[in-house]
């Protein structure tokens, strides 16, 4: 996302903001609408410009919030996350993709829900979370949020070994 202003603006004045050349007219109004913080970008100071990662990280942030969802990703990209969470690097974008235009988002999230949440529930919720927050946070509108059930995380999986290994004797002596 770009949000920019005309540089040129501040020595000409607020006059000139509404003559622009004819191409540009339609690429600096609408993304002067969605500038961050207070300013909206129309006096001349510069502009601001929010990469896609920074996008992708606000919407997997607010979708970890969300009760029932066990982690972001499909399996490949959940056993690469494990791996760079052992050495201290959390990814927050795992499973996270956006698709950033002028003034719209879109997002597509692929997630593992805990058993025995409802999936529905969960995804409604997490699509919720992330409406919410691209559009407060970034200031630009949320056109859709595709949400991909990849598989139910079981509680009970990852204690069983554990349990096999205490719980039982050896067979062998």
């Amino acid at each position: 996302m770009t949000t920019q202003t005309n540089a040129s603006t501040q020595q000409t004045g607020n006059a000139a903001q509404a003559t622009t050349a004819p191409g540009t007219a339609g690429q600096k109004k609408p993304a002067a609408t969605h500038s961050l913080g207070t300013a909206e970008g129309h006096d001349g100071r510069g502009r601001t410009t929010v990469a896609d990662g920074v996008v992708a990280k606000i919407a997997g942030i607010a979708i970890q919030e969300i009760d029932g969802v066990h982690a972001l990703g499909g399996g490949a990209a959940r056993a690469i996350g494990n791996l760079r969470e052992r050495v201290g690097q959390k990814d927050l974008t795992q499973g996270v993709s956006v698709e950033v235009g002028q003034t719209q988002v879109a997002v597509d999230v692929t997630l593992v829900v805990e058993y025995p949440h409802p999936l529905q529930q969960v995804a409604d919720n997490a699509r919720d979370a992330v409406y919410s927050a691209v559009e407060d946070l970034v200031g630009m509108e949320v056109t859709e949020v595709n949400i991909t059930i990849t598989d139910i995380h079981v509680p009970s999986e990852d204690n069983d070994d554990e349990a096999d290994d205490a719980g039982h004797e050896p067979r062998v002596a």
